[in-house]
């Protein structure tokens, strides 16, 4: 028996408080990105945007705040995309990916001969955004001595490259993310206070996805939208079984997690066909928690039966069904059994599986 569709409509949505440019770009390729934060129905997310509309034209300093995941350069993308500075340039830097020396020379640029291999001078991302915004992406990663530059530019808008004597004077708004919470950080004396005030002009907190499980079917069907549509491929929404599953899971990884996991879905579900929980591929401990039970049907509906109480032999019937159920794929078939994909090698040699397609010597995973 057939699963339902289950259908979302974004046209529901009520967008009617937002400027019209963005409403008018809805559904293109051009600022797609842009519309994800708009795809809610949380009263929390709807604060967000509120308070987004009356702020973003203003030149105040802004926090972001949330876990891993939960989208918070795109928040501040939109933000910027409604601003009075969406034509002048939007500069985004990862604090956390980039050594504090480094870092520096990233965001304030550095003259020639400032340090060793600093060839000819380089301009850093304050002045490439001048006149624009500047995006400190995990602001809570970034060191002492580096906070207190940022400081003095948040306080006057001046500041020296590295090696340099010419004081610098831009005209940047500040947007700031981290996933850390910046108070503990400055009890244990990894962030200056003065900062976070500065920072915290205007606060948003974005809640996680868990915490918002109403906004879990829109999203899902935006990002269909996208990448359908983006591949230029034809996909008919979700079924029922797979919907609960989005509903039900915990989303560690936030919208981050569920953006990938849609992705690749759709870039593997058949044509005109809607996705079921076989391409959501959903880790096996992540699938049963959720309450998945698909994976334990036998391919025409009825369970993997044995006739024998070995464990052994259990084990090795076990495997082989998964992995006809995943198409000898070991990978995919170690995430249908729950287990790691050397695990899976291992009792695959431990009970002498083999199929054609794998070649010989070369099946194990690494």
């Amino acid at each position: 028996m057939a699963n339902s569709t289950a259908t979302v409509d974004l046209k529901e949505l009520d967008f009617g408080q937002l400027p019209k440019d963005i409403e008018s770009t809805w559904g293109k390729n051009f600022g797609f990105d842009y519309h994800y934060p708009l795809v809610s129905r949380s009263p929390e997310i709807k604060e967000i945007f509120s308070l987004i509309k009356k702020v973003a034209k203003s030149n105040a300093t802004i926090l972001i705040q949330g876990e891993t995941g939960t989208g918070k350069e795109l928040i501040a993308g939109l933000i910027q995309f409604i601003s009075n500075r969406a034509d002048k340039p939007f500069v985004k830097v990862n604090c956390a990916a980039l050594p504090e020396n480094l870092l520096e020379s990233e965001l304030f640029g550095h003259e020639r001969g400032a340090f060793t291999g600093a060839y000819q001078t380089r301009i850093g991302k304050f002045e490439q955004a001048d006149g624009g915004t500047l995006f400190l992406d995990e602001i809570g990663d970034m060191h002492l001595s580096t906070q207190a530059k940022i400081l003095r530019v948040l306080q006057d808008q001046t500041f020296n490259r590295l090696g340099g004597n010419k004081t610098i004077k831009v005209d940047v708004r500040i947007i700031a993310a981290t996933n850390k919470d910046l108070w503990t950080e400055i009890e244990a004396g990894r962030f200056r206070a003065d900062l976070y005030y500065r920072l915290n002009v205007v606060s948003i907190h974005i809640p996680p996805l868990r915490q918002r499980k109403e906004d879990i079917p829109l999203i899902a069907e935006f990002f269909r939208l996208k990448f359908s549509r983006e591949l230029r491929k034809r996909t008919k929404g979700f079924t029922d079984e797979t919907m609960e599953l989005l509903r039900n899971h915990t989303w560690p990884g936030n919208i981050r997690e569920l953006k990938n996991l849609i992705e690749r879905a759709v870039l593997v579900v058949e044509e005109d066909h809607a996705i079921t929980p076989k391409e959501l591929s959903m880790p096996g401990k992540d699938y049963f928690a959720a309450g998945g039970k698909e994976r334990r049907r036998h391919a025409d509906e009825g369970l993997l039966t044995v006739n024998t109480l070995n464990l052994s032999q259990i084990e090795k019937e076990a495997i082989i069904k998964a992995l006809e159920m995943r198409n000898w794929v070991q990978k995919d078939a170690a995430e249908l059994l729950g287990i790691s994909p050397r695990a899976l090698n291992y009792k695959i040699q431990y009970h002498n599986i083999t199929h054609p397609s794998w070649k010989k010597n070369t099946n194990l995973i690494r």
